[in-house]
């Protein structure tokens, strides 16, 4: 099947399924459209087994065809953290920065070391073979909260204001510690990667701070032109240049793209916003980057929902899930607790700020397509079969709970 046609059926399927959700099924957008996916896979694999239908295996056939980590972490992300960064206030985010900034990073460093001990004694215990270096990656990649996930769903939970940035804010860079964390560990389990302190202290500032100052190098140029004319539609133009050169400028040079972006958004919707656009490009920037960022949600939790057609479930690595969940919700507590609970010394916290930040975590697209781009092997089936499982779970069940706990605590 052509490029072409591939992306034709999915922006058919993606709005069938986005109308089967607001019509009848009435979830947020996001969540009805992978849930609506999800069953709409299980019902072929049913089908297929009973002998009904052959369609299964064509859809197989086609997702097969479609790279999701390339199509994620190099096609979409790009755009998606753009559009989040957009409407963050970077006022509110200052003033968050300490806890957003620990987070980030030394939460996503003791989860991962959480998770991967916890799911090494729980394989163990499940005699699944995979050695602990392994586990660590697992760990790794899914630890980082998903921006997308997480955007797409505070944006109808009402959350108090501090709350919600700090939990976007986090969400916003963690992915890009998260791939870096990911990148050491899978070179290291691998044997390609250089495990002297030096080398890994050497990649993280590499990869983290040249992305930060890569970001505000191109925000800045973008920031510039845009505001020496006044006509919306080079503006915008410049805006997709922004994303789309930077982030594959970034990828070139060895930065970390995502977090480049989201530094970039930043200072574009901020400062850009403020001082470089007119009343009438600001209405055109906001509609065009929210109309991307809906659609290119869809079309991803589509994919989400179609991805179970290609994954091999053994029933132990259902168990396996089934008893990490509570762990990984664990390691994300503890990740989350401890920053906080140190933090109260000197500013102030919401009463359940721990609970609402451990259960709004949510794992999303990005845990997928890094364990999809693992090596082939043994070690892929598992941890790939138990991301997937964890990364539904989180969005299926946190992401259509934590409005009401988020209710709950008003």
């Amino acid at each position: 099947m052509t490029l072409e046609n591939i992306i034709a059926l999915l922006i058919t399927l993606t709005a069938i399924f986005s109308y089967i959700n607001v019509r009848f099924i009435k979830l947020p957008n996001t969540i009805g459209i992978m849930i609506s996916a999800l069953m709409f896979s299980l019902l072929l694999v049913i089908l297929g087994k009973l002998g009904f239908v052959n369609i299964g295996h064509q859809v197989e056939s086609l997702m097969s065809q479609i790279d999701f980590n390339e199509t994620l972490m190099h096609g979409m992300l790009s755009f998606l953290l753009f559009a989040g960064a957009l409407h963050v206030n970077l006022n509110d985010l200052a003033q968050q920065k300490y806890v957003i900034g620990i987070m980030a990073t030394l939460g996503v460093v003791i989860s991962t070391f959480l998770i991967g001990t916890l799911t090494w004694y729980v394989l163990g215990f499940l005699t699944i073979p995979i050695s602990y270096i392994y586990c660590l990656v697992f760990g790794a990649l899914i630890s980082p909260t998903d921006p997308i996930a997480v955007l797409g769903i505070l944006k109808t939970a009402g959350a108090p204001k501090s709350l919600e940035t700090k939990i976007t804010g986090e969400s916003l860079f963690n992915d890009g510690v998260g791939v870096v964390v990911f990148i050491v560990l899978l070179g290291i389990a691998t044997g390609s990667e250089d495990v002297s302190v030096t080398s890994i202290a050497l990649l993280f500032a590499e990869e983290t701070l040249g992305g930060i100052l890569f970001g505000l190098v191109i925000g800045y140029i973008a920031y510039s032109m845009i505001k020496s004319l006044d006509n919306y539609t080079t503006e915008i133009l410049i805006t997709l240049a922004l994303v789309m050169g930077g982030y594959a400028l970034a990828n070139i040079i060895h930065v970390s793209g995502p977090i480049a972006i989201v530094v970039a958004g930043l200072l574009m919707g901020n400062h850009g916003r403020k001082m470089a656009m007119s009343d009438k490009t600001r209405e055109h920037m906001d509609t065009f980057w929210e109309l991307l960022d809906e659609i290119l949600n869809a079309i991803l939790f589509v994919l989400i929902g179609l991805e179970v057609l290609l994954l091999t479930f053994d029933q132990n690595y259902l168990l396996a899930a089934v008893i990490l969940i509570p762990f990984v919700l664990l390691s994300r507590f503890i990740a989350v607790g401890l920053p906080v609970r140190i933090l109260r010394n000197f500013r102030e916290f919401s009463p359940n700020a721990i609970k609402i930040m451990t259960w709004g975590g949510l794992r999303g697209g990005i845990s997928v397509a890094l364990a999809l781009s693992l090596p082939a092997g043994p070690e892929r089936e598992v941890i790939l079969s138990i991301t997937y499982l964890i990364v539904i779970f989180s969005i299926a069940v946190q992401g259509l709970t934590i409005g009401h706990l988020i209710k709950m605590d008003k």
